[in-house]
C-alpha cells in the first residue's frame, strides 16, 4: 500500500457488493426507463451524498455545489433514456458530475482552484467517518496534520491527476471505472495516477521523517 492510499485508509469494496450494486442500478434504471420517477428518486438517494462529494472538490461553496450536484442530477434523468448499460450507471453518473462541475466553473470565468483547500472540507466527504477512529490526543493530532498534508498536496496537483487520485484513493474505484468516469485509456489513468502518488508522497516526506 503507497503512503497516500494509507493515509487516506482507502475503503474496499467487496466484488459482491459491487455485483449487487449493480444489479439493483440496472433494475431502477430500467424502472425509470419506463417511466417510474420514483425509482430515479431511489437513485438521487443512493448516490447523492457521494455526488456532492465529487462535486465538492471543484466547487468548495456549500450552496453552489447543491446547485451543480442538482444539475448534475437533472442531466442524468434527461439522459436515462439512451443509457444502455455499456458502462455501469454510477461511472456513467460520475462522468456527468464531473462535466458538470467543469462546465459550471467555466460558465462563471472560473478555473479549478488548485490551492487554499481546507482540509476541514474533508470532513463533508461521504468518506469521513475514515479519518476517525479511537485514538490518543497524539494519535488524532498527528493523524489530522497528515490528512491536511495529503489534502494540501492534492490541492496543488493539476487537475487530471486530481480527479484519478481521489476517484482512486477515496473512491476505491478500479482502474477501469476511473477510466470509464476520466472518458481515458486505462493506461492513461494508471500514469496519473502514479504521477499524483509521486507528487503527494514528495510533499508527504519531510513529515513522515519528522514523525518518525
Amino acid at each position: 500500500m503507497s503512503n497516500v492510499a494509507h493515509a487516506l485508509q482507502q475503503p474496499i469494496c467487496m466484488d459482491h457488493q459491487m455485483s449487487d450494486n449493480k444489479q439493483t442500478d440496472q433494475q431502477l434504471v430500467s424502472r425509470v426507463q419506463k417511466g417510474d420517477r420514483r425509482a430515479f428518486d431511489l437513485l438521487v438517494i443512493k448516490y447523492q451524498p457521494k455526488i456532492l462529494s465529487l462535486i465538492g472538490r471543484f466547487v468548495y461553496d456549500n450552496s453552489e455545489c447543491q446547485d451543480v450536484a442538482q444539475e448534475a442530477f437533472i442531466k442524468a434523468y434527461k439522459a436515462l433514456p439512451n443509457f444502455r448499460g455499456d458502462s455501469q450507471f454510477y461511472t456513467w453518473l460520475y462522468r456527468i458530475a464531473v462535466n458538470t462541475a467543469k462546465n459550471y466553473l467555466v460558465s462563471r470565468g472560473r478555473k479549478t482552484p488548485t490551492s487554499d483547500i481546507d482540509p476541514d472540507d474533508a470532513e463533508n466527504f461521504s468518506d469521513a467517518a475514515m479519518f476517525r477512529d479511537n485514538a490518543t490526543p497524539e494519535r488524532i493530532l498527528q493523524r489530522d496534520r497528515l490528512k491536511e498534508v495529503v489534502f494540501s498536496a492534492m490541492a496543488e496537483l493539476p487537475e487530471e491527476l486530481r480527479i484519478a487520485v481521489s476517484l482512486r484513493e477515496l473512491d476505491g474505484m478500479s482502474y477501469d471505472e476511473i477510466a470509464d468516469v476520466m472518458d481515458c485509456p486505462i493506461g492513461t489513468v494508471r500514469s496519473r495516477i502514479f504521477r499524483a502518488r509521486e507528487s503527494i508522497e514528495q510533499k508527504m516526506q519531510p513529515y513522515l521523517e519528522a514523525s518518525a
